[in-house]
């Protein structure tokens, strides 16, 4: 399970470009794992453009997991969902999705992480470390002395998440962070594709250079 540059992908940030390509340019820059991340859609929406993530994320050989939604997740052919503290219990998705398919689950400390765990989840998502627009009422701040408790409290995937960029993943990294999970700092660029690959090179210690290679 490669979490090293996890990118939630919404409409509302892609400047005005197509959620597909968007997503298409991520993967090309090397993306490990893709999230469908959207509020406002129907349920018809939401299936048609988590089928077309779906497709591209198995032609380069990355993860799809969808974002709340079980019932897209399993339409689409989804690797897994993601779940908030708020959403579905892990215990109750865990039953309806079956032994195969991925849990993530969005943690605030060790405590939350040590029960996403007990519950079935495949990974946590913990944050936020940096402050973030993508998302309202995050909470606070997590440091990095809690992403190094939770990393040795727990034997899953820990993502770090929240404010996220290529000259601030090094940090996290280096505290034992399995991956990043980022949206605008990839998802609003520019250059997606080179975003993309300025963090994976920071995920790989090859560090940061003008090209992101």
């Amino acid at each position: 399970m490669n979490l090293k540059v996890y990118v939630l992908v919404t409409g509302e940030l892609c400047q005005g470009r197509p959620p597909g390509e968007v997503v298409e340019a991520t993967l090309q820059g090397g993306a490990s794992a893709i999230q469908l991340r959207e509020k406002n859609l129907s349920g018809r929406e939401l299936v048609d453009l988590a089928c077309k993530y779906r497709q591209l994320t198995k032609r380069y050989g990355a993860l799809f997991i969808v974002n709340d939604r079980l019932d897209v997740a399993l339409a689409a052919g989804a690797d897994g969902v993601h779940l908030g503290q708020d959403d579905l219990p892990a215990r109750v998705a865990r039953r309806l999705l079956g032994s195969k398919k991925l849990i993530g689950v969005s943690v605030g400390d060790v405590a939350e992480a040590r029960k996403a765990q007990a519950d079935g989840a495949d990974y946590v998502g913990l944050g936020p470390f940096f402050p973030t627009d993508s998302k309202a009422d995050v909470g606070e701040p997590v440091d990095l002395a809690t992403l190094r408790e939770v990393k040795e409290a727990v034997d899953i995937p820990v993502v770090a998440i929240g404010g996220i960029k290529a000259e601030n993943a090094a940090a996290l990294f280096a505290a034992g962070a399995d991956g990043v999970a980022v949206i605008s700092a990839v998802v609003a660029a520019p250059d997606i594709a080179g975003a993309t690959r300025r963090l994976l090179a920071v995920a790989e210690g090859r560090g940061l250079s003008a090209k992101g290679e």
